[in-house]
């Protein structure tokens, strides 16, 4: 009895015994785990939750193709010109005489229908000097377009087809544009139709043409463009058009990584402004300007890095009348941001005459806002020439085969008169410096030294160019 009794004690002892040891080792240290677990996960959770929602643009652009595709043509020019250099192009005519043979050139580039009724905006210089003007539609109909107007000064041209019902293209405000966004060019590169290709904005601002004495405002992508490009679409990824496909800088003639459009704004005013008065209506606000920088900034003892410095406000101008001084700094124009040059001068393509903005500027230290009216340069008296200028309206352009230029309305000077220079006669440049605009010769010559010598290059009554050296 009594070992029955210790056997069953010893069990009993041995049973607390393993029970305890379960309970202080084996289960304690179940629970810390499922605790540190528990917690390692909650903690994640939570900072998972506590994220901000980040918008990004979808990276699916089948919806904004398609959109667009319709839109864009395929331009063909032909040109006929006889050449005076090839002898391969001289024959034997009927009557046996040498004669020259025609040349004909063929050119292709990409447009964008902005209307039902078969208005077409393209590059100026995709239909420059074209006889021929071919349009073929995404579904490969073809039709004989005319040219509208063109405005060789931001590149843009307004051609015309005899359709209705045509699929086009919604605008949309460039000056919107986000360095960063997804874009896409669509466009015929070297004679493919219908060819998409996607990147993002590089820059905006764009100034490329300076030495030419043309300033345009392009925006810059790394999207795909090439030869035959000129004149298509960059939308957004609601295809909506926010540029006019225009041109690469390349070492090889191809693509290498840098594309530029001109911005959706300048090229929707100048085709409205072509349908509308049959030229583009310019907007000046009536100083001379320089772009600040790092070493500028030093000759006219401010602190500014960025904007444009007035150095000169012309009389009877918008400028002058709203206050503005020399040496006031415009650092924005309304809501556009003015670091650059081309800053200011993409947002005044995009404005008209009369249009009131509102110029952010800094003077001696303080920021204020001067409303300025916009006004029409119709004419301009360049009083060291003793010139009156005036615009050359569209036809006169082309009669004269001309992109830019202005024209003497009147001569004050006496001593040009006796020269030769007559009223009519068309300035194409002064000192080797293009001419484009009235302003362009005020802006030249107010920036010219006193004694410095003026070399007029004027086109006659007879499209002879002529030169006339002024000192």
């Amino acid at each position: 009895m009594k070992k029955v009794l210790s056997l069953v004690l010893v069990s009993a002892l041995g049973g607390a015994m393993t029970l305890g040891a379960y309970k202080l080792f084996v289960e304690k240290n179940d629970v810390v785990y499922e605790h540190q677990e528990q917690e390692s996960l909650n903690n994640f959770q939570a900072a998972f939750v506590n994220t901000p929602t980040i918008n990004s643009e979808p990276s699916d652009f089948t919806e904004a193709s398609e959109k667009t595709l319709s839109t864009v043509v395929h331009v063909k020019n032909k040109s006929i010109s006889t050449s005076r250099n090839s002898f391969e192009e001289l024959f034997f005519g009927p009557n046996g005489r040498v004669e020259r043979k025609p040349k004909i050139k063929i050119g292709f580039g990409s447009g964008v229908i902005v209307s039902s009724d078969g208005y077409i905006i393209t590059n100026n210089h995709v239909i420059d000097n074209a006889n021929d003007i071919e349009i073929v539609l995404n579904n490969k109909k073809s039709y004989k377009a005319e040219l509208i107007g063109t405005d060789a000064s931001n590149d843009i041209a307004l051609v015309k087809i005899d359709a209705k019902d045509l699929p086009y293209i919604t605008f949309g405000d460039s000056d919107n544009v986000k360095v960063g966004e997804w874009v896409l060019a669509v466009g015929n590169p070297y004679n493919l139709t219908a060819t998409v290709t996607a990147g993002i904005v590089s820059a905006k601002g764009r100034d490329l043409l300076r030495n030419n004495n043309t300033t345009e405002s392009y925006i810059q992508t790394d999207a795909v463009v090439n030869s035959g490009n000129s004149g298509g679409a960059l939308v957004n990824t609601y295809g909506e058009l926010i540029g006019i496909n225009t041109m690469i800088t390349s070492t090889t003639g191809s693509y290498i990584g840098y594309s530029f459009a001109v911005p959706s704004n300048i090229a929707k005013k100048v085709i409205e402004d072509i349908m509308e008065f049959g030229n583009v209506q310019r907007a000046f606000i009536g100083i001379n300007y320089r772009e600040l920088d790092g070493n500028i900034n030093k000759d006219f003892d401010v602190s500014n890095t960025e904007g444009v410095i007035i150095t000169n406000v012309l009389e009877d101008s918008g400028a002058k009348k709203a206050g503005i001084r020399i040496n006031d700094i415009i650092v924005k124009a309304d809501n556009v941001d003015v670091s650059t040059f081309a800053d200011l001068s993409g947002f005044l393509s995009a404005q008209r005459p009369g249009d009131v903005i509102d110029f952010t500027i800094i003077r001696n230290g303080s920021q204020s806002i001067i409303p300025v009216e916009l006004y029409k340069n119709e004419t301009t008296t360049v009083n060291r020439l003793g010139l009156n200028l005036e615009p050359l309206n569209s036809l006169e352009l082309k009669s004269n085969k001309l992109k830019q230029g202005v024209k003497i309305s009147s001569i004050i000077n006496p001593k040009l008169a006796y020269l030769g220079l007559k009223r009519g006669y068309i300035i194409t440049g002064i000192n080797g410096q293009v001419i484009q605009t009235v302003e362009d010769v005020s802006t030249l010559v107010n920036n010219l030294n006193s004694d410095s010598r003026l070399v007029l290059e004027v086109l006659n009554e007879n499209g002879v160019t002529e030169r006339y050296i002024y000192e």
